[in-house]
C-alpha cells in the first residue's frame, strides 16, 4: 500500500485557482478510487454527464491530469422549476513516479466513470527470488 501512495499522489490543493478558465462553469474535483493489483494501478474517477469527446487526459513530466467538460442543456418549451443536480466541469491532477510504465497507460470511459490503467514498470513489480542451498 505504501508503494501505491508513492506511485501516485493526489494534488494537495483541492482548489482550481491556478488554472486559467475560458468557461464560467463550476469546476468539480471528481471522486476517485485507486486500486492496486500486482501488475497495475487502476484509477476510477466519477465524471457524470461528461461526453467522452470532452475528456482530456494528459501526462506531462510527473503530472497526470484529468479534465472533463459538461455541455449545458436546455429543454425547449419547458422552464426549470427546481434542480438538485449541479452542472460543471471536472479537473483533477495526480503526481506519478517511475514505478509506472508511462508508455502503456490506458483510459476507458463508460457510464460516467473514467478508468485509467497505469501498468507498473517491470523493474518495480514484485518478484519471487529463488533460494538455493549450497
Amino acid at each position: 500500500m505504501a508503494d501505491t501512495k508513492k506511485a501516485i499522489q493526489k494534488q494537495e490543493s483541492q482548489t482550481i485557482d491556478k488554472t486559467e478558465r475560458t468557461r464560467s462553469a463550476k469546476v468539480f474535483v471528481p471522486a476517485t478510487d485507486i486500486i492496486e493489483t500486482e501488475n497495475e494501478i487502476l484509477l476510477m474517477a466519477d465524471m457524470p454527464g461528461v461526453d467522452e469527446k470532452c475528456i482530456n487526459v494528459t501526462l506531462e513530466n510527473k503530472q497526470l491530469t484529468i479534465e472533463g467538460s459538461v455541455a449545458g442543456y436546455t429543454h425547449e418549451g419547458h422552464r426549470l422549476v427546481y434542480s438538485e443536480y449541479e452542472r460543471g466541469d471536472f479537473y483533477r491532477a495526480f503526481t506519478i513516479n517511475d514505478m509506472i510504465d508511462r508508455e502503456k497507460i490506458k483510459a476507458n470511459y463508460k457510464d460516467g466513470v473514467l478508468q485509467l490503467t497505469l501498468p507498473k514498470a517491470a523493474k518495480s513489480r514484485t518478484r519471487q527470488i529463488a533460494v538455493h542451498a549450497e
